[in-house]
């Protein structure tokens, strides 16, 4: 608020000395610098399209993820790396990152691979215990995108969907 009120104190001054369409053209830009200087970004959405086991240990599972991720914005986005952790059937099983830098482009989309690594002794009870392989299961990946340049840096996602166990 203080700031507020030293910016009126010193508009006062200059619409004394200068002409009142000047002092409109600058306020004006002050004002709507915020909106420049940030743009809006919708949030891509991430889709699981596939998965593959990768060699692993009695503790730990490593899976590929292979993600699609649709960008429905009007600028291209230039990915830095991806975070994100895996829940099944409402439990967390596994979490991730990947470093690998790609751009998609404008309401455009991309597909990339990315290493999670599951509990195997969580992850194969909360899929296997007790559930009926007739019926779908749930799923949610959460993370988020860190973009390479711009102002905004990262952006969250969440993506929800069902997969039945073969």
């Amino acid at each position: 608020m203080t700031h507020f009120r030293q910016d009126i104190a010193r508009w006062t001054l200059l619409r004394s000395i200068l002409p009142r369409w000047i002092v409109a053209g600058v306020l004006a830009l002050q004002l709507g610098g915020c909106g420049v200087l940030s743009p809006r970004l919708e949030t891509p959405k991430l889709d699981v399209v596939g998965i593959e086991l990768m060699p692993s240990d009695l503790f730990q599972q490593r899976l590929k993820l292979k993600l699609k991720v649709q960008n429905p914005n009007d600028v291209a986005l230039p990915i830095k790396g991806v975070t994100t952790d895996v829940e099944v059937a409402g439990e967390k099983v596994a979490t991730g990152v990947s470093g690998a830098q790609f751009t998609v482009p404008a309401f455009g989309e991309s597909e990339f691979d990315m290493i999670v690594t599951a509990n195997m002794a969580g992850a194969l009870v909360r899929l296997l215990g007790g559930k009926d392989r007739s019926k779908d299961i749930e799923y949610r990946v959460t993370g988020k995108v860190s973009l390479a340049s711009g102002l905004l840096r990262s952006i969250p996602f969440s993506e929800t969907g069902t997969f039945r166990l073969q």
